[in-house]
Parts: C-alpha cells; structure tokens; sequence
C-alpha cells in the first residue's frame, strides 16, 4: 500500500511539474509575440508600461492558462509517460502486478484538479480578469469613446420594441427614439422623441421633444406632445457596444441573468451566450478524455520512441480540437442546440479513448 501512494505520489509530481513547466514556457512566447504585435497600438495610445504589464496581459494569463490547457494537458502526459516508457517504468510497473486502470488513478486524480481548476477559471476567475482586460481594451486598444451605432432595433421586454435611429458613445445621446408597445399583436401606443440621452448618475432615460400616440379602442388617437420625458428604460448604453465575445468578463451567475434579458429582448446573441454557458461545464470534462488516450498511446514502448507516440497524440488533439471548434460554431449559429453542440466532441471522442485504452500495453 505504501508502495502505492509513492507511485501515485511520483507520477502527480511528474505531471503537475510537466504541465506547468511547458505551459508557463508557451504563454511567455505568446505574450512576447502579442506585444511585438500589438506594440505601436500602445506607443500611440500612450498606454502606461506598469498598466500594460500589471493590468492587461496579467489579466490575459488566465485566459491562456484556460485556453491551451487541454493541449498542454495532453501533451505533458504524452511526454512524462513516454519517458517511464522508454525507460521501462511502465512495463515494471505493470510486471509487478498493476493494471494499467490502476496506474490510471493517479493521472486522472490530477486531471480532475485540473478540470476543477478549468470551471473555476471559466466560470469565476476569468470574469474578474477579463473585466480589467476590456477595460483596458476600451481604453487603449479600441476607439470605444468614440464608437456609434446606427438603426438600433430591440425588444427592451414582450410586448415593447424600440428603434433608435443613431446612438453615439462619445457623449450617451442619440436621435430619432421610437417605443412601440404591442397588446397581443395589435398596436396600443407609439412613444417618438427627436433625442435622447442617457442619465449614468440616475440610471435613466431623458426624451426630448416627446410625441405620445394611444391607439383607443374605437379607432381613435390620443396624442400628447411634451418637452421632455424622463423614463427608466430597460438597457444602458453599454448594451448597444457589447462584443460578444467579451462573454468571458460575466461570471456564471450575470451571465445566466444577461442570457434572460437578451431573451427578454429578443436579441441574436441568446444562442452564442448559451453555448458559452455549457461550454464552460462540458470543457473541463475532455480532460479525462485526453488523459486516458495520452497514457494508452505513450505508455507503449516502441522502437520509435518518443516520436511515434508524439506523432500519433498531436493527430489526435489536433481533430479534438477541430470538432470542439466546429461544433461551437454549430451552437452559435443555431445550427444545434447549444447544449448539444459542447457535449458531442466529448460524447464522439469518448469510444476512441476507449479503442486506444483496450489496445493500450496490459
């Protein structure tokens, strides 16, 4: 038994080591290469250096930790198992009377911190990251102060729509408001307003020059004209500039609630925001998936070495990877449910690491 939680202990350690070792090596390169990219963007906004370092790209590490961990994942167990391969710890391990399951147990202990640490960075730490990493964007990298829209069309709830001709962000104002308010599907009144500006200290809606229509029930109208109208209407100004994918700055409970009012609102975006959500509860289950086919193709010792086994896992990931992208980008365009859509490139790779674990070395 103590023999077995030595084993265990040394192949966690060689694990947690290997992972950590190449992905911290992987994510300076790429943050050396984005600022090489991004580097006249930020001499000409002036962004200050100590913010460029402490602010934005310590804000994007945990994006890149969450984002290229599955391939580092398997990777570092393609690496360390082929090393006790070649070696032959794995065939003394399994010599002495240890199933390859058994052997297993450590690799997938580990995998499910990772995959704990995977939802935990999706659904809490990202958020919080993200939100400092799209305010900086706004501020330096993106003209968002001086960004507009034009023909703005929304349900602000069942039954009210409105259309705004042109909203500006460089001073919250635009022109040419109308609400339509619908009972069923008949027409009950019209609220038009030449301008409009919003309030940020009351968090309200100012209509200037207001033109009230009632549609009455014997075929009248009711018009009423006033100079000004406050009105606390359900968006704010930073709904017209939402990215979608800027998603990953709400954490799990605001998107869940931004998911309702875009419903509410019968906006475009509700399909993408709920592939999102389920995404980040599915992702972190395709790490036990690439474990079990990393140990089951490197655990076997060959002439090849480390070669073949690295060859045959980056053809492995590389589809995984490509059916997880494909299938995304099914959910988001409403191709297949959202639900669906994460869960199928784990349902699809799930009977391959069971073929790759029954021929794997016993």
């Amino acid at each position: 038994m103590r023999f077995f939680k030595e084993l265990d202990l040394y192949i966690a350690k060689k694990f947690i080591k290997t992972f950590f070792v190449t992905i911290l090596l992987f994510i300076i390169i790429i943050i050396i290469f984005d600022i090489a990219e991004k580097l006249d963007d930020f001499l000409q906004k002036h962004a200050p250096i100590s913010e460029i370092f402490t602010v934005y790209y310590v804000s994007f590490i945990p994006t890149l930790l969450n984002t290229f961990s599955p391939i580092f994942i398997f990777i570092s167990v393609l690496y360390f198992t082929s090393r006790l391969a070649s070696r032959t710890e794995i065939i003394s391990m399994l010599a002495g009377g240890l199933s390859l399951r058994r052997i297993l147990v450590p690799y997938l202990a580990v995998g499910a911190l990772f995959a704990f640490g995977s939802y935990m960075l999706n659904a809490w730490i990202i958020p919080i990251s993200d939100k400092k990493r799209v305010k900086f964007e706004n501020t330096y990298l993106r003209d968002y102060w001086s960004e507009s829209r034009s023909a703005i069309y929304r349900q602000i709830k069942p039954g009210v729509v409105m259309y705004m001709e042109y909203f500006s962000n460089h001073d919250s104002s635009g022109i040419g408001v109308t609400l339509e308010q619908y009972k069923g599907q008949e027409l009950s009144s019209v609220l038009f307003g030449r301008f409009i500006r919003w309030e940020p200290i009351h968090k309200t809606w100012r209509l200037e020059i207001v033109t009230q229509r009632e549609f009455l029930s014997n075929g009248n109208q009711r018009i009423k004209s006033i100079p000004y109208l406050d009105t606390a209407i359900g968006f704010n100004p930073d709904n017209f500039f939402f990215r979608v994918e800027d998603v990953q700055s709400l954490n799990q409970n605001e998107l869940e609630s931004f998911i309702q009012k875009e419903r509410l609102r019968g906006s475009p975006n509700v399909q993408s925001l709920e592939t999102e959500k389920y995404r980040r509860i599915a992702s972190p289950f395709s790490t036990f998936i690439l474990i079990v086919i990393a140990v089951s193709v490197a655990g076997r010792k060959s002439r090849g070495g480390l070669g073949i086994a690295l060859g045959v896992g980056i053809f492995v990931i590389l589809f995984f990877l490509f059916f997880s992208k494909y299938f995304v980008s099914l959910g988001n365009t409403n191709v297949l449910p959202a639900q669906l859509a994460v869960w199928l490139p784990n349902l699809l790779f799930v009977p391959v690491a069971y073929v790759f674990y029954r021929f794997a070395q016993k």
